[in-house]
């Protein structure tokens, strides 16, 4: 059980107080003193998928770089081409190592052509920062900017409804995956339409003194859809079911885009980047493990970590698994031998020393309908 003196030592979001006095579990989450939940993991995940809900995610990391050259410097460590965005846009990428494996999965917003915004990782925030500036021989200057920001993220089928009665701005033309910078409750903020739910949705930066009115604001406006203040633990369950890769779980230093699904975001035409050679090679003579999502047919529940058997044997390991919420079933992703990574295989967990039953399924687990 941690201590007084242990949570006094973890960091934490401007709306840490505001969790608190709404009687939110707190965790610690990678030295962040964060909600896990507020009235049940179960009741916040349904209700992002039905309707509307409220994340703090505050302990997210920003790192700013300008200067001619920031796009070089950028497409030189990322494995996806942030030439080809345009100002307002922003992308999904990865942060590489000379091994072609992850430092971090990030997000890369264009402010214009000499400015870039990236969202990465908390736990790595520090890192990628040093990683970015160590491999800095461009005319671009890199600032470390986590402290300047607090981010709330709004998802679900009624995050539009909720967000729009807050700003000026045209949220419902915002295409996803662009963001545009003006007044959101009053304040400055950059609205971007991402996400990492699954659902349609607005992930919006604010300054951390700002940060109390705008959450109360959202809930304000939120409260004809029943809008639900959720933590971390509804976060990952809708991630889980929308297959979206958490870093040190799904993707880690050692496991490639390839591996992991996330061939897409590989941009093998543009000039050398960290990891090129590296995924070069693999795309030509294939990957020789892959994730893949799985689904329980016996009765257990899986854990990240658990092994994966194939015939008996123990052939891979479970990388994130949970139930579902919304599908009801328990799910899980798992990393296989590519010649088992196919859907519709028989496969067994190991849950506590005993084989449980699984079967190998297409992922996502979860597609919202587009309206």
């Amino acid at each position: 059980m941690a201590t007084a003196e242990s949570k006094s030592a973890l960091k934490r979001t401007p709306l840490h107080g505001v969790h608190c006095e709404a009687m939110a579990r707190m965790v610690d989450f990678g030295g962040w003193h964060m909600p896990v939940e507020y009235d049940g993991i179960v009741a916040e995940h349904n209700a992002v998928r039905s309707s509307v809900g409220l994340f703090d995610v505050s302990h997210m990391g920003e790192i700013v770089i300008r200067g001619p050259q920031s796009v070089d410097l950028i497409d030189s460590l990322c494995s996806n081409r942030a030439a080809d965005l345009q100002d307002g846009q922003a992308q999904y990428s990865g942060l590489l190592n000379p091994q072609g494996g992850f430092v971090d999965d990030l997000l890369v917003h264009r402010i214009a052509s000499d400015h870039y915004f990236l969202c990465v990782n908390a736990a790595n925030q520090e890192g990628d920062f040093a990683w970015i500036r160590d491999h800095n021989s461009f005319d671009a200057e890199v600032t470390f900017a986590s402290a300047d920001y607090a981010q709330l993220a709004i998802q679900g089928p009624r995050a539009l409804g909720t967000a729009s009665k807050l700003t000026g701005l045209d949220l419902a033309a915002m295409r996803y995956y662009w963001f545009e910078s003006g007044e959101f409750a009053e304040v400055p903020a950059l609205v971007a339409r991402t996400g990492y739910t699954g659902e349609d949705g607005f992930e919006v930066y604010v300054a951390p003194g700002d940060a109390v009115g705008v959450w109360q604001a959202i809930l304000d406006a939120g409260a004809e859809y029943s809008i639900r203040p959720c933590g971390l633990g509804a976060r990952n369950t809708l991630r889980l079911e929308a297959a979206m890769s958490l870093y040190g779980h799904e993707i880690d230093a050692t496991t490639t885009p390839y591996e992991a699904g996330l061939g897409w975001i590989v941009k093998l035409d543009k000039p050398a980047f960290c990891g090129r050679d590296v995924l070069a090679e693999q795309k030509q003579r294939g990957v020789s493990r892959k994730l893949v999502g799985f689904e329980m047919t016996g009765r257990g529940i899986a854990r990240n970590g658990y092994g994966v058997l194939v015939g008996g044997r123990e052939l891979g390991h479970v990388t994130s698994a949970s139930p579902a919420p919304w599908l009801g079933k328990n799910i899980g992703l798992c990393m296989l031998p590519v010649e088992h990574a196919r859907p519709g295989r028989e496969i067994e967990i190991a849950i506590r020393g005993r084989a449980v039953g699984a079967k190998t399924v297409r992922i996502p687990f979860y597609k919202r309908t587009r309206q």
